[in-house]
């Protein structure tokens, strides 16, 4: 019996095309909720880039997994489990990045800066769409006195090889071809979802995730049932569980249909 279900938000939730959820999708989240299945969001994104959720769902949710895993919490605002980026790293990285065109975004708990602007963080912006909120520019040296939650560096993955070298307590989980996420090396969305099962009391052959990004992989292979979307990375598709239809194609509702859970 399932008995909690995680999503991703970008690609899963929402589509890159219309940049909304679509409606059966909607339906499938209440019918779920109405069942008293436990649903969680588990993103990249900042807990202060989830308002166009609440303003749409309310308390529909239950949990928040956010910055991939290193802050976990309630419908609330309970903290469930805390990690933050090795700051001799962070200090470290800053100093590479000095004067080259390398934009970085650094993710604080309520605040989400940039070093500066380029060419691959409008591609973002332009995929995002509305769900994008603006961002602000400022000094990087407030990782020397900050928690720094994640980083968004835009590398592809051929130059994102250069930088780990200066954030050796870090890992990269990408799932945008602009840019990767920089976590703590013992992070990741499976670590954040195995914290969340284990406050609730519910086993990991109870719980089931929806994903399409490589940094879904350890959430996806964390329960029993990780299901890719079909626009999902071919990295993800190979060890999912089930493989649905896009996320323009009702595919989180044609998954959730397959294994009887509607």
């Amino acid at each position: 019996m399932i008995k909690a279900i995680f999503f991703d938000i970008d690609g899963t939730l929402v589509s890159f095309k219309t940049h909304k959820i679509p409606e059966s999708t909607i339906q499938a989240l209440h019918t779920l909720k109405a069942k008293g299945i436990k649903l969680f969001i588990a993103t990249g994104r900042p807990p202060y880039d989830l308002k166009f959720l609440i303003d749409e769902f309310g308390d529909l949710f239950t949990g928040y997994i956010t910055f991939n895993g290193q802050y976990c919490y309630d419908s609330t605002g309970k903290i469930l489990h805390e990690e933050y980026l090795n700051r001799e790293d962070l200090i470290q990285f800053t100093n590479y990045i000095k004067d080259k065109d390398i934009a970085c975004g650094f993710m604080e708990i309520d605040y989400f800066y940039f070093n500066l602007y380029n060419d691959r963080l409008a591609k973002l912006k332009e995929t995002l769409g509305d769900t994008a909120p603006d961002r602000a520019f400022d000094d990087v040296s407030r990782v020397s006195n900050h928690k720094t939650y994640q980083l968004n560096i835009f590398l592809n993955e051929d130059e994102e090889q250069e930088v780990l070298p200066y954030l050796p307590n870090c890992k990269a989980v990408r799932w945008c071809p602009y840019f990767t996420d920089i976590i703590p090396k013992d992070g990741g969305k499976g670590t954040g979802l195995k914290k969340v099962l284990a406050y609730y009391g519910i086993d990991i052959n109870e719980a089931m995730a929806f994903g399409d990004g490589g940094n879904d992989v350890e959430m996806l292979e964390a329960v029993k049932y990780g299901i890719a979307m079909g626009n999902a990375n071919d990295n993800l598709k190979q060890i999912a569980d089930f493989i649905t239809l896009d996320v323009d194609n009702d595919g989180v509702a044609y998954a959730l249909k397959q294994y009887n859970v509607l």
